[in-house]
């Protein structure tokens, strides 16, 4: 590969601002890289569609990225991943795609010791089963309880990410899995939770304080990042450092700049102004 191919950005998408949080990790990782981040907030939520509506979000997200030249692509939306991967592999042969679902798959397998492993996500990715089949593949043997929480998304969308009105949605959603009814105590409960959407660890708080301290939470970002590095150097395409030069980051979305600037700076976990963002048209 050439220097100059070295040297293109880093790009990304996610339905909103959840996959600033693999964008966290890969800044954390590989701060002289240049980031393209994509999030369309204006057809969020995507764990809601039918999986042919979001392989053509996927497609146009993509299409949008590679008309400004990136050098690898990454899915960081769980429900894309899980829908429309082997789609855009497809679709761009020459450019290396890497997923979320496979990063946390492995992160999971290896953070349970007795193999039970829950999973909450989008209803699609819920549905489609695609944790399910990775972490079989890796693990043929864990016992995997899979539960859709649908209403997470916009509660970190708003930023309504702890306090008593999450922490009553999460117990909803998760005291069933992890808080069994009297009668149920034979039920083995997980000693894994995967947060299977990258809008979850904004809830990891709240999630916390529902399912109680012995339960490993696993996030896929930090798990992507290693991946994204893992193919970016087997490529030769790390970005060449020379002194104190720093990766930049630039922001699309295709929906209201202002709210994207500040939600976005929420999953970030650094400030992002309204004048780095780029509204764009898929």
């Amino acid at each position: 590969m050439t220097v100059e191919q070295a040297r293109l950005p880093i790009g990304l998408f996610d339905s909103g601002v959840g996959g600033l949080t693999v964008l966290k990790a890969l800044r954390q990782r590989m701060p002289c890289e240049d980031m393209l981040y994509l999030g369309d907030t204006a057809r969020l939520p995507y764990g809601t569609k039918s999986s042919e509506t979001i392989a053509r979000y996927a497609l146009q997200a993509t299409s949008k990225l590679v008309e400004r030249r990136i050098k690898l692509l990454v899915v960081a939306c769980n429900t894309a991943t899980s829908v429309a991967l082997d789609t855009l592999r497809e679709a761009y042969p020459g450019i290396p795609v890497i997923g979320v679902v496979e990063p946390g798959a492995q992160a999971s397998c290896r953070a349970s010791l007795q193999g039970r492993i829950a999973v909450i996500a989008t209803e699609s990715t819920i549905r489609g089963r695609a944790y399910h089949k990775a972490i079989h593949r890796l693990r043929p043997q864990a016992h995997i309880v899979g539960q859709a929480c649908p209403l997470f998304v916009p509660l970190a969308e708003e930023g309504w990410v702890d306090g008593p009105i999450a922490e009553s949605i999460a117990a909803r959603y998760l005291d069933p899995i992890f808080k069994p009814a009297s009668g149920s105590d034979r039920v083995e409960t997980p000693d894994c939770l995967v947060l299977g959407c990258t809008h979850f660890p904004l809830l990891a708080r709240a999630i916390r304080n529902v399912i109680g301290p012995d339960v490993v939470i696993v996030d896929s970002a930090a798990t992507t990042a290693f991946a994204v590095h893992q193919e970016l150097d087997a490529r030769g395409l790390i970005h060449p450092q020379h002194g104190d030069d720093c990766g930049t980051t630039r922001f699309l979305t295709t929906d209201d700049v202002p709210r994207f600037a500040r939600t976005g700076g929420l999953f970030l976990g650094t400030p992002i102004a309204p004048d780095e963002v780029e509204l764009v048209d898929l």
